[in-house]
């Protein structure tokens, strides 16, 4: 009976794929010992085994585990789960917050979201969620409440720069996350722009964004995909049509089974030529890695940063029998020159696919360009580094503390400036709340907190994008993009 339930389950993959009943008829030996073996376990086991669990998380994760670390199977409850949330839009109170152990300062309340009708704004410091002290939970309890309370009805404690407490009640509602979070003039006639993932609007999101900024009269561009996981290949494509000639090749996917794809830029698009800057690191993953590629081997951008992540597997979904499903994967994208994306997996039967030759390789022009996995960039440049003021200051929240009381008690200009007694304030500041650098690390840190307060002031008075120009002005990568830019190849 039990050989008779799971057998349709072992065959499934074959009979979707539509695949010659041969390879199933010579692998019935081996599903014969599978079976045998788990006949022996649930007459004989100490404990009683269910059979639902021994292959759902035993046998078939087991075969998975073989091939590389992505591909994973889904019985009928995951199956569910993973299409609801495929089908799902976000929810939540339209805030942004800077979290920190025991603490949740808000530093914007978006406009039109529930945070902002029911009137919390910049600088209010969140102390409790539906009765629980905030101050009494550890960092990760913490992130675990605020991601479990954005789903329902809740009641915050608010305490407002100069200490009064009021209690908010609030709904969550459909919030629209823009993948495009970042975009003002880093120089004069010359954009940034952020993009944090890629979903089926950002082509359009791009270049309105692009638009907004000067469009084809601008002198350059700096395309921040920092962190950026991918999302949407075909968004991506999107995007690298805003930039690379038509027909140009954006990427190549190859498998086992299906016919070699090369993906080209649509014959009747027509991109803007202005210089381009790429900036990258270790986050930035699958379709970024795509984008960056192609821009590169194009010796359309010079791409700054770290080397990126490396995940160039394309996979498929399949509806198996019984309401469960497989993530596989199918194949790998490669870059116009011929870059494999995927960094090497090592063990696993895809271990010997993913061994790739690191080249070298070359652009369009015959810059050498490296392969080896993920995008390596034409110029290393690492983020601010963390020094242990900067590490105790950050984590405090004195910085944002001490800004909010600031702007309580002043008029500030847009075109403000942290000036010298702001600086010795600040100081005094820190000595009530227990954090006393030595005269050297101040004196050596003092520009670093000048910008810092810089950037908190502005983000609480004039909003988050006000306080991201004034970061981007101390980033080194941003910088090091900028002061490059004029040797970005245009078209």
């Amino acid at each position: 009976m039990l050989t008779r339930r799971l057998l349709p389950l072992l065959f499934a993959c074959a009979a979707l794929s539509g695949a010659d009943p041969d390879p199933a008829q010579k692998l019935l030996p081996e599903v014969k010992k599978l079976i045998d073996v788990f006949n022996v376990v649930i007459g004989e086991a100490a404990d009683p085994v269910e059979p639902d669990m021994a292959f759902y998380q035993g046998a078939i994760p087991g075969m998975l585990r073989t091939l590389d670390p992505h591909s994973s199977f889904f019985d009928p409850g995951q199956f569910q789960q993973l299409q609801q949330m495929e089908r799902s839009e976000q929810k939540g109170f339209g805030s942004i917050v800077s979290v920190l152990p025991g603490r949740v300062i808000v530093l914007q309340a978006l406009p039109g979201t529930p945070s902002a009708k029911a009137g919390l704004s910049a600088g209010d410091e969140i102390v409790g969620i539906n009765n629980i002290a905030l101050a009494r939970l550890e960092f990760e309890q913490l992130i675990q409440l605020l991601s479990e309370a954005r789903q329902h009805d809740v009641t915050l404690d608010v305490v407002r720069p100069g200490g009064m407490l009021m209690r908010i009640d609030m709904s969550p509602d459909l919030v629209n996350t823009p993948s495009v979070d970042r975009a003002f003039h880093v120089a004069p006639d010359v954009g940034y722009l952020r993009i944090t993932g890629f979903e089926d609007p950002t082509g359009k999101l791009v270049r309105d964004t692009i638009e907004k900024l000067g469009g084809a009269n601008l002198k350059g561009m700096i395309l921040d995909l920092r962190n950026n996981p991918g999302g949407s290949v075909q968004a991506a494509l999107e995007v690298a049509a805003l930039f690379l000639k038509p027909d140009q090749v954006v990427f190549s996917a190859r498998g086992r089974t299906a016919e070699d794809q090369v993906v080209r830029v649509p014959k009747l698009d027509k991109g803007y030529e202005f210089p381009l800057v790429v900036l990258v690191n270790a986050r930035t993953a699958s379709a970024s890695e795509i984008l960056s590629g192609a821009l590169q081997d194009h010796d359309r951008a010079l791409v700054f940063g770290e080397p990126t992540y490396g995940k160039g597997l394309v996979q498929q979904v399949f509806t198996l029998s019984g309401n469960s499903g497989l993530a596989l994967t199918t194949a790998f994208y490669y870059t116009p020159s011929g870059r494999s994306i995927q960094k090497p997996l090592g063990e696993g039967q895809l271990g010997a696919a993913t061994v790739v030759d690191k080249g070298p390789y070359k652009t369009d022009s015959g810059r050498i360009v490296n392969g080896g996995g993920g995008i390596q960039p034409d110029e290393v440049v690492f983020p601010e580094a963390q020094t242990r003021l900067r590490a105790v200051l950050d984590a405090s929240g004195v910085l944002t503390s001490f800004s909010g009381e600031y702007i309580r008690d002043h008029e500030i200009p847009e075109n403000f400036d942290v000036t010298a007694a702001v600086l010795d304030d600040f100081k005094v500041y820190c000595s009530a709340h227990s954090i006393q650098p030595s005269p050297a690390e101040w004196s050596s840190e003092r520009p670093w907190i000048q910008s810092r307060l810089k950037q908190e002031i502005a983000t609480l008075k004039f909003g988050v994008a006000k306080g991201d120009e004034i970061e981007m002005a101390r980033d080194p990568v941003v910088q090091r993009g900028l002061a490059r830019l004029t040797t970005a190849a245009s078209r």
